[in-house]
């Protein structure tokens, strides 16, 4: 292609297609590699491409909407796997992924070792989440897999062993998820990331601290997790009261 075509492939991406801010920096990342690197070209258009950075804050959902979710889900596999992705914090690979040997019962942790950028990781989970998993893996008894993939006729029959050899796929997740909120009518996107923002959203509320959420979300950089301060009013009403307490002086009455 030209360099012509390619300034008009990007104006469609954008006027016309409309894309997000994610998938315009995927294609122009792809792309410029692709012009600088792979087969090089000395086209003007790869340096004057900008994005321009979006400050956007995550979607986050109430407790009783997580719990809506849930409930509003027809199987026993989605709703354990919408749980666990919840109470866990988890990225949605991270949660596919899970398997067997990654739960310690006794300490009730969890071992994240395959999640973005191969950082390992523990998780506390609480007894109610084993429990829960427990009483769908025995459903499938797969050896390996918490999430296995369907069988050849999509389910999972009860009292034999699942032999898949992949954990469930993104879009059956994906698809259960978009379709229970567009029925319940939230009013806003709900993705499965939605429910890893809300975890760390309500964990805040609760008092537990930045350093800490940032190590149960496996982030490089504490300033990725301050994110969440601008997604509560907790803080600020923390901060309202010790105002409060530190300057509860009457200056006109001081002599």
């Amino acid at each position: 292609i030209s360099e012509t075509e390619l300034r008009r492939y990007f104006l469609y991406l954008r006027n016309q297609k409309k894309s997000a801010y994610g998938t315009l920096r995927v294609a122009l990342s792809g792309i410029q590699f692709f012009y600088r690197t792979t087969c090089p070209r000395d086209w003007n258009v790869l340096s004057m491409l900008k994005l321009k950075n979006e400050n956007t804050l995550p979607e986050v959902i109430t407790r009783q909407q997580v719990r809506q979710i849930i409930l509003a889900a027809n199987t026993q596999r989605m709703r354990v796997f919408f749980w666990t992705v919840y109470s866990l914090g988890l990225r949605l690979g991270e949660g596919l992924n899970l398997q067997v040997g990654d739960i310690d019962g006794e300490r009730k942790l969890v071992h994240i070792h395959r999640g973005k950028g191969a950082k390992d990781r523990y998780i506390p989970i609480s007894q109610f989440t084993i429990d829960a998993l427990r009483r769908y893996w025995v459903t499938h008894q797969h050896p390996k897999f918490l999430f296995p993939a369907d069988g050849r006729n999509h389910t999972l029959k009860p009292g034999i062993t699942s032999v898949a050899k992949t954990p469930m796929s993104m879009t059956s997740a994906q698809g259960a998820i978009k379709k229970i909120t567009n029925e319940l009518k939230f009013g806003k996107k709900v993705t499965m990331h939605t429910l890893r923002h809300s975890f760390a959203t309500h964990l805040l509320e609760a008092n537990v601290s930045l350093r800490v959420i940032q190590q149960y979300l496996g982030h490089s950089s504490l300033m990725t997790t301050i994110e969440y301060l601008h997604l509560t009013d907790t803080a600020q009403q923390d901060a309202r009261g010790t105002i409060e307490k530190l300057f509860a002086w009457k200056i006109d009455e001081a002599r």
